[in-house]
């Protein structure tokens, strides 16, 4: 059996998440994963290994009250190992709301996802709904 292409690879993971299959997204991380969340607000920074994307992913859905929310609104693009999705993302927690637009950068290698970065329409909307750094 071949190995995923990245395209393929990012496209199930997307597809996992939007179905709330979270053991089958969470399966798709190398374990050395590197997540790089921008910002400053409590979730800014990198986040290091399976173990620690997955810390930080339940800690926003603690935050957003189980409402955080992912879509992608466009095609994958991929550039060798780098794959781009545009997205959007949604949560609402204690009368405040977040809704815009983003990317998500995934690198590809060996069939799993070993890094990822992300891209906010909003940086200082998405830091007021996160709540400052600790």
């Amino acid at each position: 059996m071949s190995e995923k292409s990245p395209i393929e690879v990012a496209n199930a993971y997307f597809e996992a998440l939007g179905s709330g299959d979270v053991p089958a997204a969470m399966g798709m991380f190398g374990a050395g994963v590197v997540w790089h969340q921008p910002g400053a607000n409590r979730f800014s920074g990198d986040h290091n290994g399976v173990e620690g994307v997955g810390a930080l992913l339940g800690g926003m859905m603690e935050v957003s009250q189980g409402t955080f929310r992912l879509a992608v609104t466009g095609p994958a693009m991929a550039n060798g190992e780098l794959v781009a999705v545009p997205v959007r993302f949604t949560g609402a927690r204690d009368g405040a709301a977040m809704d815009m637009a983003g990317v998500d950068l995934l690198t590809v290698r060996a069939g799993e996802i070993a890094e990822v970065r992300l891209f906010s329409e909003d940086g200082p909307a998405e830091d007021a709904f996160w709540g400052a750094a600790e």
